[in-house]
């Protein structure tokens, strides 16, 4: 079982997080979109202009070590007052089922706690079988939505967990 912690990503580990963006993405997302729109939602959500932005923005991101080496990252960000969205956990596919995404999952839900979360949101794709990762985790679903992102739609649950 690999020895699993967690660091607060800068700038400097956006080469990282596209890495293993590279290498989660198709194999998360083939059977629900196109190939076209996995391609055009990556060049708008990780080239580095736009995870430069993202964290200028005041998203925080998490690197996942196992081993000392990285294989997954979260970020998350203030909505309002104790209410965080998540808005990216991934974890690579060689470790699912290793409980890399658990451990990922609580060490975000862990710095949203320090920082006066007390509500924890996400979206996640009608079709993609992580709902059913988020649900033991204690997450339920609370809404639909259907996201347009240039020409193609995202059509998601909206799930939130309180944090105790």
């Amino acid at each position: 079982m690999p020895s699993f912690a967690t660091l607060q990503a800068s700038v400097e580990d956006i080469p990282t997080i596209i890495t293993i963006q590279e290498k989660t993405w198709e194999p998360t997302y083939r059977d629900i979109l196109s190939k076209e729109q996995i391609d055009y939602m990556f060049e708008k959500i990780y080239s580095p202009e736009a995870l430069t932005h993202q964290m200028q923005s005041g998203q925080q991101f998490l690197i996942l070590l196992a081993d000392e080496t990285p294989v997954g990252f979260s970020a998350v960000s203030e909505e309002h007052a104790g209410k965080f969205k998540l808005h990216k956990i991934y974890v690579l596919p060689a470790t699912q089922g290793t409980g890399a995404g658990k451990y990922l999952l609580q060490e975000t839900e862990n710095f949203v706690k320090s920082k006066g979360g007390t509500v924890l949101s996400l979206n996640v794709n009608r079709y993609n079988k992580a709902r059913s990762f988020y649900e033991k985790m204690g997450f339920r679903v609370v809404d639909e939505q259907d996201i347009p992102i240039g020409p193609y739609w995202m059509n998601d649950y909206i799930l939130e967990k309180a944090l105790n």
